[in-house]
């Protein structure tokens, strides 16, 4: 279930609590093909499915790290809709850390706790802990703290 929110209060009312976990997206070859074209990063242990089956500690190709952190936007829309806005921000990305390769072809799924909330005066900067969760594994491929800005428009209605 999604979570629509459409102001700073609204979006206050939902601090220190856990907003859920977004549906599995599956992280396939092409997937990982286009993220090295588009970042320029063509190590072998993304793209050489062959060699990666042989050499790499993992038996196959992985997901950039980046790819998954890439993922966020996507995965956190899933969980909450932002509405009556006039521009969202990516801010900050903190203590992220990444404990588990992601292989080609597993699942994963974003689970979000808000942290916190803080009026810039009318713009929210909202906290959120993230697990970037791997379906069949008891570690996830990576936890942090990911800060959005939320510029909301006026409310509908306000007389100005």
């Amino acid at each position: 279930m999604t979570l629509t929110i459409r102001s700073l209060a609204e979006l206050l009312q939902y601090e220190g609590q856990e907003l859920g976990t977004s549906a599995a997206h599956t992280i396939t070859q092409e997937q990982i093909n286009q993220f090295a074209a588009a970042t320029l990063d063509f190590q072998w242990i993304h793209l050489d499915q062959e060699r990666a089956r042989v050499e790499s500690p993992f038996g196959g190709t992985i997901a950039h790290g980046y790819l998954t952190v890439a993922l966020l936007p996507y995965l956190w829309s899933q969980l909450v809709v932002i509405e009556n806005l006039k521009m969202q921000v990516n801010y900050e990305i903190e203590s992220l850390r990444f404990n588990q390769a992601v292989l080609v072809d597993s699942a994963v799924r974003l689970r979000a706790k808000l942290l916190s909330v803080k009026d810039l005066r009318g713009i929210a900067k909202a906290r959120i802990e993230v697990t970037l969760e791997i379906e069949g594994s008891k570690k996830p491929a990576y936890t942090g703290v990911i800060t959005f800005l939320y510029h909301f428009l006026e409310r509908p209605g306000a007389v100005s």
